[in-house]
């Protein structure tokens, strides 16, 4: 599992254990699986999408930010 939070300026909008997660890379989309190796990436405009089992998804809206992936947790810093 990994853990996804997702943060704005705001509040926490998300923390959950999740299979993956698809975000909106500058240079395209990206999905981080288990495992994944550690980046740093800037996010456009766009959704990501989280699978929190085999048949339920996540979807949150942005329209810039940037995540981190390290160990097994991705934290995305966005703006809505």
């Amino acid at each position: 599992m990994i853990i996804l939070d997702i943060i704005s300026p705001e509040r926490t909008l998300v923390h959950e254990s999740v299979l993956s997660v698809e975000l909106p890379g500058t240079l395209g989309r990206f999905e981080v699986l288990k495992d994944h190796a550690p980046l740093i990436s800037s996010l456009v405009e766009g959704n990501i999408v989280y699978k929190i089992d085999g048949d339920k998804d996540g979807r949150i809206t942005i329209s810039s930010g940037f995540v981190e992936v390290c160990d097994n947790h991705v934290t995305a810093c966005v703006e809505l």
